[in-house]
This record gives C-alpha cells, sequence and structure tokens, in this order.
C-alpha cells in the first residue's frame, strides 16, 4: 500500500504540485527518502521521528520509502515535513489516507511535535484553492491562508492538536484574514522645510509612479524626502497588496500573517550585492526590487553601489520582472518599483558650495558620476537639484501643507489615470495603473501634446539628442502634469516642466 499526501514546491511566487508517497515494506528496518531532497528536506526524517516519538508513536520497524514526485525537480526548504509526517500517519493506518488527498500541506515540525511556521503559505493557499483542495499549515499563518479565497484551513499549531480534528475529538477553528495595521507616525512633509522644488518633483514622481533623482550635498534632505514618498502613495489595492504579499510570503516575511495595504519601502545598502537587489542565491530568493514590487526602491549614496549590481538593474526597472536563472532554476519575480535614488554632485559632496569648494573640481565630479551609466540615467524619468537648507530655512515655521493634503492631490491624479486606462479599448492597456507603465504607443493615444507643444518636444528631443525611451519618458511626464491639473490636453507648459527634469548627463561644475 503506498499512503499520498499533497504539498507544493515554489518557483519564485509560483507552485508546483509535489505527490508525497510514502510505503512501508518488508524488510531491514530504514527510512529512505528521495526525490531530489535537499538538506533541509533531508533532515526532514529526523524531525518527523521526533515529533512523532514526541506525540507517542514511533515508526514501526519496516522499511520506509518516502518519494517526492515528481522526481526530477529539486525539493527545497522545511516545509515537506509537515506532508512527509501526515503520509506515514496514513501509512500506520492512524489517519484516513481518503481525507488527505483533500488537502495541501506544509509546515516545519519541531521535535516536540509543534508545527511551526514556513515561507510561502500564501501561494500555497492560492494553489490550493485553485485544485479546489483545503490546506493544512501552521497555526500562526492560518490568516495568512485566509486571504486566498473560500477554502478550508486547518491552522493547526501542532500535530497531536491536527489528529485530534481527524479523529473528531477536538476541532480547530477556522483563521480570520488578518491586516496589518497602519504605521502609527509616519514620517510627514511638515517636517521638511524649504526645498519646495524637491517636493514639487515627489509630487510628480508620486503622481505618475516615475522614478526619481535627487541631487545634492550631504544634509541637504534627500533621504527626509524619500522616506516620506509612501506616505503620499494611494494606498494599494486588493490586487496588488496580494500580489506583495505573495513576493513576501515567499521570502517568509510577512509577520503574523498580515497583510498590508501599505506600499513597501525598501532601503538597502549600498554595499548589497547583486543577488541581494535582483533576486539570486541558492534558493533562488527575491531580490530588494521584487520585494519593493509596488512600491518604493530608495538607493542611497547611488554611485556608491557596485557597478554590475546598479546595470543589473537595468531590465526590471524596464520589464517590471525580475528573472533569476541558475543551472536548476528559471524563476521569475514581479518587480514594478518606483525607483528612487539619491547621490551627492561628487565625492566630496561639496561641488558647487562656494564656502567648501572641492579641491579636485572637476575631475572628482567626472569621475564620481561615471560610476552610472548612461542607460540607467535614461531610465530616471525626473532628475532634481536638492541644495543644502540655510540657516534662514531652518528658522521658518513648520509648513502649512503636509503629507495628507499632498496625498489627497495624488489620489486624484492616479484616480484620473485609473478611469482613463480602464475606459481604454486597447490591449497595451490592460494591467496599466500609472502613466510610468504606459508604452509608446499607448502614449501616442494619451499624451498627445497639442502643436506648440509639439514643437516644442521635437526641438529639445533633437538639441539633447534623446533617445527614444527619454522622448516617451518625457511624454510620461507631461501627462501626468496635466493629470495634476485635471486636463485632458498635454500643453506646451507640461513638457517644458517635464523637459525640465531631464538631464542625459550630469554637470561636472
Amino acid at each position: 500500500m503506498v499512503a499520498r499526501a499533497s504539498t507544493v514546491s515554489f518557483l519564485g511566487i509560483d507552485t508546483l504540485p509535489i505527490d508525497v508517497q510514502v510505503q512501508m515494506s518488508a524488510g531491514m528496518p530504514g527510512f529512505a527518502l528521495v526525490g531530489l531532497p535537499d538538506k533541509a528536506v533531508a533532515e526532514s526524517k529526523e524531525r518527523v521521528r521526533g515529533a512523532l516519538t514526541a506525540i507517542g508513536l514511533g515508526l514501526p520497524p519496516k522499511r520506509i520509502t518516502v518519494n517526492l514526485s515528481p522526481a526530477d525537480v529539486p525539493k527545497e526548504g522545511s516545509h515537506f515535513d509537515l506532508p512527509i509526517a501526515l503520509g506515514l500517519l496514513a501509512a500506520m493506518e492512524i489517519l484516513s489516507a481518503d481525507r488527505l488527498v483533500e488537502y495541501v500541506a506544509l509546515g516545519e515540525l519541531a521535535l516536540d511535535g509543534a508545527i511551526t511556521g514556513v515561507a510561502g503559505v500564501l501561494p500555497a493557499a492560492m494553489a490550493a484553492n485553485a485544485e479546489e483542495k483545503g490546506l493544512i499549515c501552521p497555526a500562526a499563518q492560518g490568516g495568512e491562508a485566509a486571504w486566498a479565497g473560500d477554502l478550508e484551513i486547518l491552522a493547526a499549531p501542532s500535530l497531536i492538536a491536527l489528529i485530534n480534528h481527524f479523529k473528531g475529538s477536538s476541532v480547530l477553528p477556522a483563521p480570520e484574514a488578518k491586516l496589518a495595521p497602519p504605521r502609527a507616525d509616519p514620517p510627514d512633509l511638515a517636517d521638511i522645510k524649504g526645498q519646495e522644488s524637491a517636493k514639487r518633483a515627489l509630487e510628480v514622481a508620486a503622481s505618475g509612479g516615475h522614478n526619481l533623482l535627487m541631487v545634492g550635498p550631504p544634509g541637504a534632505g534627500k533621504s527626509m524626502l524619500a522616506a516620506r514618498l509612501p506616505g503620499i502613495l494611494p494606498p494599494m489595492s486588493a490586487a496588488e497588496a496580494l500580489e506583495c504579499s505573495m513576493i513576501h510570503s515567499v521570502a517568509g516575511l510577512l509577520e503574523d500573517g498580515r497583510l498590508s495595504r501599505t506600499r513597501p519601502f525598501r532601503d538597502p545598502h549600498h554595499s548589497a550585492s547583486t543577488p541581494a537587489l535582483v533576486g539570486g542565491g541558492q534558493r533562488a530568493k527575491p531580490g530588494e526590487i521584487s520585494l519593493a514590487h509596488n512600491g518604493v526602491l530608495f538607493l542611497d549614496e547611488l554611485p556608491e553601489f557596485q557597478r554590475q549590481a546598479l546595470e543589473s538593474l537595468r531590465q526590471p526597472l524596464e520589464t517590471g520582472r525580475a528573472v533569476v536563472a541558475r543551472v536548476n532554476a528559471h524563476v521569475t519575480y514581479p518587480a514594478r518599483v518606483q525607483l528612487t535614488a539619491a547621490m551627492n554632485p561628487c565625492r566630496c559632496g561639496y561641488l558647487d558650495d562656494p564656502e567648501r569648494a572641492c579641491t579636485r573640481a572637476p575631475r572628482c565630479a567626472m569621475d564620481y558620476q561615471s560610476k552610472i551609466s548612461g542607460p540607467l540615467f535614461d531610465r530616471i524619468d525626473l532628475h532634481v537639484d536638492v541644495p543644502a537648507v540655510s540657516a534662514a530655512d531652518l528658522s521658518l515655521p513648520p509648513p502649512a501643507e503636509g503629507s495628507v493634503q499632498v496625498a489627497a492631490r495624488v489620489a486624484a491624479a492616479r484616480a484620473r489615470q485609473s478611469a482613463r486606462y480602464e475606459a481604454l479599448d486597447d490591449a497595451a492597456a490592460a494591467g496599466v495603473r500609472s502613466n510610468a507603465h504606459a508604452d509608446g504607443r499607448l502614449l501616442e493615444a494619451i499624451a498627445a501634446p497639442d502643436e506648440p507643444g509639439r514643437r516644442l518636444l521635437s526641438e529639445a528631443a533633437e538639441r539633447l539628442r534623446l533617445s527614444a525611451r527619454g522622448y516617451h519618458r518625457v511624454l510620461r511626464v507631461a501627462r501626468t502634469l496635466a493629470d495634476m491639473e485635471g486636463e485632458e490636453q498635454v500643453r506646451r507648459l507640461h513638457i517644458a516642466e517635464a523637459l525640465s527634469y531631464r538631464r542625459i548627463a550630469l554637470s561636472a561644475g
């Protein structure tokens, strides 16, 4: 007799169904686990044995073979513990094999029989729901699984509690979907004095989902401005929150199984490697650009990042996908982010300061800025100078307008964009949520400027030698500026402001 239990293996946020087959036969007692298990899966034999012993059950003196099918797919992670244990219990006729096949199970077993949390419960629950099966998962992650839809969820704290539920001696309560509370005291734009042009650029970036680069001396407030960008972005829709949560679930970053409607803000240190930014490693985990999906990826001290790491961001920024290719895995993660970066004008940071003149200008600035390639600069819609704040600005009272007021205007501009794209009968508009995601063909329909604006754009494209990408990014920003004013027609004024944010190369002084 072969007992079976179902689980999943993860390929990014996608899942592959795994059939856990358990056979007990006569012969020399032993426990063989086959099906390309990694170290964590191979060690599950000892965890399962310890958990069963803790609840008063011992493995029979038989030859036990556990096969993880399909056998040619590598198996990774400790979540195979629970389905292996359930398969063994079915083979020992302690649990009904017919009932087990109705569930997808995942969870790690402690030596005392407790079921502890694992990564990927939400994608597994989505897969179980698609197969019209129930889900067995750790109790701490039942609230996470509940977001997958209308499916039966057995969120068990321990193996004995799960057995008692199947035996009918006790009933596991149905978990409730959990939502993380919003941050109690988020950073507010009212904290920043001066920097009106930078605040304007921040609002434009938020209104259209555009990438932003801030250049200025140390202490000018670049990091403070970036930290306040999530506070003026609209909350994620239910679909966006589910997308983000699936990535965070695979990465094991969902705290207490709670989903959040707040857009993610990731700010990796400039020592981050390419796999840390784009994804990779032995298990092809998501990188920072995927963990920031539908949110903000802030790269402070941009030129200090490894050049190879920065260049690896070019494709994800353009396509909205991070592809991690390995010998034994080819994984794709969503990576639709709003890149926000900050940098000094030169290594010392005081290129344009008359009182702290850079002693190596202009060579210092040229060497520092050349660490960032032209194609990467070309993918940034808004370039804004952030000058040092004067003492006079610091002595002023706090601004009357804060994040709440700006967020209301941003939400109105985003609502206009959503309504426009939903009304378009064009395949190119499918899935577009902001102007930053509109392609060239779509821009011709929604962002065609008036005649004075068209002439200005043509002349500027020729003089500035804009690439096709740069040309379309100017149109995207101009479309956003028109949306901020509630206008359907892109005018010359919008083109002019959009061009003022465009910079092909930074000045060396």
